[in-house]
């Protein structure tokens, strides 16, 4: 390395050493405790929902056309039924 290379990095070093006082005067930050809330999640510990045995299930080609009905209109208020549960649960996590 040349002479002025070496003088400047000196110079460089020096001048480093002589700011390091001016840092160590800083007066120290005050240490402090905020309260910051944040949400969590939470498993949801809604009830299990059975899930009905469908009457319209047990029907067989030869049934009547009006049995096929019959069970078919009561499938269809279990069902309805069933989507209260289902939406009550869901509420329990809400």
């Amino acid at each position: 390395m040349s002479i002025a290379r070496r003088s400047l990095r000196g110079v460089g070093v020096l001048a480093g050493f002589m700011l390091l006082p001016g840092c160590a005067a800083l007066i120290e930050p005050e240490v402090r405790t905020v309260r910051v809330e944040v949400p969590v999640p939470v498993p949801c510990r809604a009830p299990e929902v059975a899930v009905p045995s469908w009457a319209a299930a047990g029907l067989r080609n030869t049934d009547s056309l009006e049995a096929k009905i019959r069970a078919l209109l009561a499938e269809r208020r279990q069902r309805i039924g069933y989507a209260r549960l289902l939406e009550a649960a869901v509420d329990t996590c809400k």
